[in-house]
């Protein structure tokens, strides 16, 4: 499908006033998308008030790892039946085994196509002001004020802040799992001094983040990569470099992170800096947590606290890398009131949160 043929679909739309569906079938489906969803806005607001809640507008279906659920391309009986009389064939002649043996490539064994994740659908509501990212499921993956496109809207994920507490910018932030670009956009706009960056494997989300929510272009302060986080946190390249290290991977269930073993947490704490912070989205009301903080705590040496579950389920965990840490609430107050002034974040609520997860009366807080 053309780039003028999509834009055929899409500006019909505008007038008749129904919902978008777009799917990209070609190769060149990056610079495609890129100019055809530039149009879906204008239709968005079109199409309802800001009071309707509504989806539409299905991205590029493609495979995501986010998922986890590989199939393959042709289940048929008959296709698994012939693929295994290849591998038993393959098996009898070692001929096939060494490709450099044939002088004729019709002999050559068949190398079948690695098996592809398969993404749920992106999809968009609108309610009251509010723009919400759905992976084809009621669950909220992320949301944006139409009227303040670079606030960090929901609670749960202005609390993947609260390393502010702690820390002074860092040189390197980075978000695992990019959803509507919130944190990434945040940080880029108002941390200048820091080189933001977001490992994201769906295209689509990508895509979405920047036509739907306001997610600006990369430049030399702000990259996102397509890519797996499980390898963005075994590349040695990304060790000891991060000092704030943002997780939130999500897949349209919602029921736990999809990256959640001790290895994965392990190479994680690796990535951060000597004193570097790790935040973590978790679900407070479902079996994912104990086992999540079972992980971290084992990973992290114990240095591991969770805030209190906020309205929306989710609770945010706090890993700390380097030496046991030891500061005085009043010092955090006094943080928090510097963060509020500067950045407009609710950070006494989390001075609050943490002194409610540590316990007691103490004045000072440590880990």
């Amino acid at each position: 499908m053309s780039v003028a043929a999509c834009e055929s679909l899409i500006r019909p739309t505008m007038a008749c006033k129904t919902a978008v569906m777009i799917v990209t079938v070609t190769p060149e489906a990056g610079c495609l998308a890129q100019r055809c969803y530039a149009l879906v806005p204008a239709v968005f607001h079109r199409v309802a008030p800001p009071s309707a809640k509504y989806q539409m507008t299905r991205l590029i279906k493609r495979a995501s790892a986010e998922a986890r659920a590989f199939r393959r391309d042709d289940a048929r009986p008959e296709a698994r039946a012939e693929r295994a009389q290849q591998r038993a064939g393959a098996r009898a002649n070692p001929r096939l085994k060494s490709r450099a043996n044939h002088d004729d490539l019709s002999d050559a064994p068949v190398i079948e196509a690695p098996r592809k994740p398969r993404f749920a659908p992106v999809t968009f509501s609108e309610e009251q002001g509010v723009r919400y990212l759905h992976f084809g499921t009621e669950w909220v993956q992320g949301a944006m004020r139409l009227s303040k496109p670079l606030a960090i809207e929901l609670e749960y994920a202005q609390q993947m802040m609260a390393w502010l507490l702690f820390l002074e910018t860092p040189e390197r932030v980075v978000q695992l799992g990019l959803g509507t670009g919130a944190l990434t956009k945040f940080a880029h706009a108002f941390l200048p001094r820091a080189r933001v960056e977001a490992v994201e494997l769906n295209p689509a989300v990508i895509v979405a983040a920047r036509t739907m929510f306001a997610m600006p272009p990369d430049d030399e302060r702000l990259s996102v990569h397509e890519a797996d986080a499980w390898d963005f946190v075994n590349d040695a390249a990304n060790r000891g470099t991060i000092g704030a290290l943002q997780i939130d991977l999500y897949d349209a269930t919602a029921r736990g992170p999809v990256l959640d073993t001790v290895a994965f947490y392990r190479a994680a704490r690796a990535c951060l800096t000597e004193a570097g912070i790790a935040t973590i989205n978790l679900f407070g009301d479902h079996p994912s947590f104990v086992r999540n903080m079972k992980h971290l705590n084992t990973a992290f040496d114990q240095r591991v606290i969770a805030l209190p579950e906020v309205h929306d389920g989710n609770r945010i965990a706090l890993a700390f890398s380097g030496p046991a840490l030891s500061v005085p609430y009043a010092q955090l107050e006094a943080r928090a009131n510097q963060i509020g002034a500067q950045l407009k974040l609710p950070a006494h609520k989390w001075v609050d949160a943490l002194r409610a997860s540590a316990g007691g009366d103490r004045d000072t807080f440590t880990i």
